[in-house]
């Protein structure tokens, strides 16, 4: 088992920065606004040769009536449950308050070791009117500036003294990045935190029915039922035109980012609301990215069905979808967790299709059989004539087709040799990248 820190406090002391300090990485936004963590982020630090494990935390705020502070005290008190050693964040500039407080009558009741860390003691000034942090009690009290970095030294000298080689993480952390990756991507208020929260059978993010509750990207580290993977849950993207503050921008960014670092990307689409433009903006960004697609369709417990509801929706899901209709689409509904485990399942079909390799001998015997049942049509009087056919050695599937005259194949031709290279060889829900070469 890995060693974990978390890093805890009060609304807008820092934690964000400091926690983007260890990953060496912005990964978590920070913003003067207080409350904007929400959800645990987690992260893999490095220091003095020692790897571990550090969660992020939204502020602690306690007997909030708050619907998102409420969520995030839960948050909280999971992270230090979680946790092996809790770095107690407080603010030097602020100076002691009722929620300083509140969160160390918490960390008392916890046999954990706790590093009471006071952050922006930028002067000497503000180190003297940081030394009133001494009255809370803890035992072991740091100075720190985490947008500078100073003080930090010391306080993860200490951190590092409790970490075993059995602790260390760094093993653990090469077989994490092996894993496949699968981002929940979609428009705000799909369900996407709702699907992660139901497969992983924990809060793991707070959900709500207020459009852009995810602020940040959440990676969990799913390994149930002999099924291992990570699973990305992002911020809802919405139109350009539609995005007014910095905060949702700044998550709108790392929604995307997930998308690249994703091999598949769950497209969440509301039942009741249809495929609308700006899904089909999301499929698209998910196709040219390279990543492969599985669309599910939640919330389907609320549509009223017939006999053919389900076909209909699908085809009509197909058409708009089109051309890269070779894609799954399956009806869930994410509250009552109806086919959400199929949908995990299908992922990683999706999955092995992406990474499939086609025999070079297989490949052609394949499809310059196709070739010769259709042959390309003749261009200035020229027939072209397909001599070969290999497999690029590349992440997303890519095939090159050598040829007499590469420049003149056209579109419909190109979408003929995908159909047939996707009926022969199982290649659903992977874009496909072909190209023609002089031979």
């Amino acid at each position: 088992m890995s060693f974990t820190l978390a890093i805890v406090g009060r609304p807008n002391v820092g934690k964000s920065t400091f926690f983007n300090r260890l990953l060496e990485q912005r990964k978590a936004i920070v913003d003067d606004v207080s409350g904007v963590t929400r959800d645990r982020q987690y992260g893999v630090a490095d220091w003095n040769g020692k790897t571990f494990n550090v969660i992020d935390t939204g502020g602690f705020v306690a007997g909030s009536d708050d619907v998102f502070e409420k969520e995030i005290a839960k948050q909280v008190l999971i992270a230090v449950d979680e946790a092996d050693a809790i770095v107690f964040m407080v603010d030097a500039h602020t100076g002691m308050t009722d929620l300083d407080d509140s969160m160390a009558h918490v960390l008392r009741r916890s046999t954990k070791p706790v590093f009471l860390t006071v952050n922006k003691v930028d002067t000497n000034d503000n180190l003297l009117d940081a030394s009133e942090f001494y009255s809370l009690g803890f035992e072991h009290t740091f100075f720190i500036a985490a947008a500078s970095g100073s003080g930090t030294g010391d306080l993860l000298d200490e951190v590092a003294k409790l970490i075993t080689a059995e602790d260390d993480a760094a093993e653990e952390t090469a077989e994490i990045a092996a894993l496949p990756k699968f981002a929940i991507i979609g428009q705000p208020n799909v369900g996407k935190s709702s699907l992660l929260n139901a497969l992983v059978g924990t809060e793991r993010t707070i959900v709500s029915d207020i459009a852009g509750t995810t602020r940040d990207t959440i990676h969990t580290h799913y390994n149930l039922f002999q099924k291992e993977f990570i699973l990305i849950d992002t911020a809802g993207i919405r139109r350009k035109a539609k995005v007014h503050e910095d905060l949702e921008f700044y998550s709108v960014i790392r929604a995307i980012k997930a998308l690249d670092e994703a091999d598949v990307c769950l497209l969440l689409l509301d039942a009741e609301k249809g495929i609308t433009a700006q899904d089909l903006n999301i499929f698209a960004l998910a196709a040219r990215k390279g990543k492969g697609v599985v669309v599910l369709v939640n919330k389907w417990d609320l549509v009223k069905k017939e006999t053919n509801t389900a076909k209909e929706y699908e085809a009509e899901l197909k058409k708009r979808l089109a051309p890269f209709t070779d894609v799954p689409i399956l009806f869930i509904s994410a509250l009552e967790k109806t086919r959400i485990f199929k949908a995990i399942e299908i992922g990683l079909e999706v999955y092995d299709n992406r990474k499939r390799r086609v025999p070079t001998s297989q490949l052609n015997d394949a499809m310059l059989k196709a070739v010769e049942n259709y042959h390309a049509p003749v261009v200035r009087g020229h027939s072209i004539k397909i001599k070969f056919v290999t497999q690029l050695p590349t992440v997303v599937p890519s095939f090159a087709f050598f040829c007499n005259f590469p420049d003149d194949i056209k579109t419909p031709y190109k979408n003929y040799l995908e159909n047939q290279l996707r009926q022969q060889f199982d290649l659903t829900g992977v874009p496909v990248r072909i190209f023609f070469r002089k031979k």
